[in-house]
């Protein structure tokens, strides 16, 4: 049976050079999955603005009408608008969507808040996805990328609705304009710097008055105590610790629960997680796609602690959580892999590339790198399969970043701070 294509036409792009994706699929396969499958409406959306979903971001035109034919599961809305303040666009603001079979999620756009938000009559709410159900707004939806939902799953399989609840700000959108008090503690090295003032640059070109006139709102019990995080655009991460006390314990043993971070995710897991690890890997994935796509800094600065704490664990990954350092591992490629990937279909491809900064020479990353493979290479017996995942992330980085992991210079590059250094056993 012949395949049609469908098309992502006017509602999306404004663009005439700008090439619409293709959905192949046939006619009646797609009329079923519009039928079953999720819709986002977006209503009164100012035309040339700039909406992503998921993965990919376009110019809407005036028609554009939201998504259709969206598969259950975690997904991430984001967007930019052309600013009253007088810059060229707005900051991103963003929000999560869990996803379920034959939903409709109305977001209406208010131009005084400039930003998308939910209708306040929940009667006109019904009467708009009923429309929307009976496929009044179809030939206006533009229809979900199939083709790349095997990506965006990579990205976010361990995103849950209890994920999402735990984390988002009340009110669910991230901004980072509600960040900038941040801006100044976060960074830690030039290139770091670099990526925050580029973020933040479009920040600065508005007042950042509309999250300071909100009534402050405790978001949950757990919440208190974190100010107003949550209740301005900021999300409820999870405290990390940082350095380890524990009373009766000397200065030697101190200073080995200090290096090993094993002791610290224990009961990270234990007291913020209830013992569920995979909540863990939640906020990892939670974070990266809010800092990749939602361009948060806060976003950054958990994901830059988390992945710290994990990768300066040793006995976890060896002995106690060697399964869940092998699904860390994969996660944290899946990540990088999308993010690093050279952008070989020409600059109008949708694909997410991060920018050259936070892996330049100063970044944190390729310390952790080196002691994280140094652990492996002096332990042994290690872990057949976190053996392999570990050689995946080894080539994607020779690959895509060109670092070298030179088992021969390994005594030679000692000197050298940053410089990645790996040994596997075959």
């Amino acid at each position: 049976m012949s395949a049609t294509r469908r098309r992502s036409e006017t509602p999306m792009d404004v663009d005439e050079n700008l090439p619409p994706y293709e959905v192949h699929m046939r006619n009646a396969d797609a009329l079923e999955l519009v039928k079953s499958a999720a819709i986002l409406l977006i209503l009164d959306m100012p035309a040339n603005s700039s909406f992503g979903f998921n993965t990919q971001m376009f110019v809407v035109g005036p028609n554009f009408r939201g998504v259709k034919m969206i598969l259950p599961g975690p997904h991430f809305v984001y967007y930019s608008s052309k600013s009253k303040h007088g810059s060229d666009s707005s900051p991103v603001t963003g929000f999560f969507i869990y996803a379920s079979p034959s939903q409709v999620i109305v977001r209406k756009w208010d131009p005084q808040e400039e930003r998308l938000v939910e209708l306040s009559d929940s009667s006109e709410e019904e009467r708009f996805a009923l429309a929307a159900k009976n496929m009044e707004f179809d030939r206006q939806l533009a229809p979900y990328d199939l083709d790349r939902h095997k990506i965006w799953k990579s990205l976010t399989d361990y995103i849950s609705p209890a994920v999402i609840e735990k984390l988002e700000p009340v009110g669910g959108d991230i901004s980072v304009m509600a960040e900038a008090s941040l801006v100044p503690d976060i960074p830690r090295t030039a290139a770091e710097k670099r990526l925050y003032e580029q973020i933040s640059g479009s920040r600065k070109q508005h007042v950042v008055t509309k999250a300071e006139e909100r009534s402050p709102v405790s978001k949950s019990s757990s919440a208190e105590g974190q100010g107003a995080e949550g209740s301005s655009g900021r999300c409820f991460y999870t405290p990390l610790p940082h350095l380890i006390k524990k009373a009766g314990t000397s200065a030697r043993e101190l200073t080995a629960m200090n290096i090993d971070k094993t002791e610290a995710l224990e009961s990270l897991i234990q007291k913020s997680y209830g013992g569920q690890e995979e909540l863990l890997l939640g906020e990892l994935q939670f974070c990266f796609i809010a800092f990749l796509m939602g361009q948060s800094l806060e976003a950054f600065g958990q994901w830059k602690a988390i992945v710290s704490l994990l990768l300066r664990c040793e006995k976890a990954p060896l002995r106690t959580r060697t399964t869940f350092f092998i699904k860390v591992l994969a996660v944290i490629h899946n990540q990088l892999k999308q993010s690093l990937q050279p952008n070989v279909k020409g600059p109008n491809d949708p694909t997410i590339i991060l920018e050259d900064g936070w892996f330049a020479e100063d970044n944190f990353f390729r310390l952790l790198l080196k002691e994280f493979f140094s652990m492996l290479r002096d332990a042994s017996p290690v872990n057949g399969e976190l053996l392999g995942q570990t050689r995946r992330l080894k080539k994607l980085f020779e690959s895509t970043m060109g670092w070298i992991f030179d088992v021969d210079n390994v005594v030679g590059e000692e000197d050298d701070e940053y410089a990645p250094v790996v040994v596997y056993e075959e």
